[in-house]
């Protein structure tokens, strides 16, 4: 592989997206918003989901990952970054394509939050109907 080379996906989850960019590295290392992935991402719950692609890829030692995400919440977009991850390695090496798709890590939930309409309080709620 050429060292200035890299590979590029980008995932959205609800109103985040995020650009994710490997590349061959000397070491593993993962940088999100200029951050590492431990202290952008708090807490275990997000560590795992951000780091699925890598561990079911079997891809772990030495990459360089990249990750510029914005919009949305903080779950949000750790799914954005593990669908765009997701995807970078799928076209780095396509021979991860059946053990990606088995763990359902190339699906794009496109479940977003439906907007407020006229004469309601929110997408669906009706103020509270009186008789008198």
């Amino acid at each position: 592989m050429d060292t200035n080379k890299y590979y590029e996906g980008i995932g959205k989850r609800k109103s985040a997206t995020a650009r994710v960019r490997i590349a061959p590295a000397t070491r593993a290392s993962i940088e999100v918003n200029d951050k590492q992935a431990g202290v952008y991402f708090p807490g275990e719950d997000l560590a795992l989901i951000v780091h699925e692609p890598i561990v079911l890829s079997k891809l772990a030692e030495k990459l360089k990952v990249t990750v510029h995400v914005s919009g949305g919440g903080i779950h949000a977009q750790a799914e954005a970054v593990r669908l765009g991850l997701a995807r970078a390695i799928l076209i780095m090496d396509t021979s991860t394509r059946k053990v990606l798709k088995g763990g359902k890590l190339l699906r794009r939930d496109s479940r977003i939050k439906e907007r407020r309409k006229f004469g309601l309080k929110k997408a669906r709620k009706a103020p509270q109907w009186s008789k008198r």
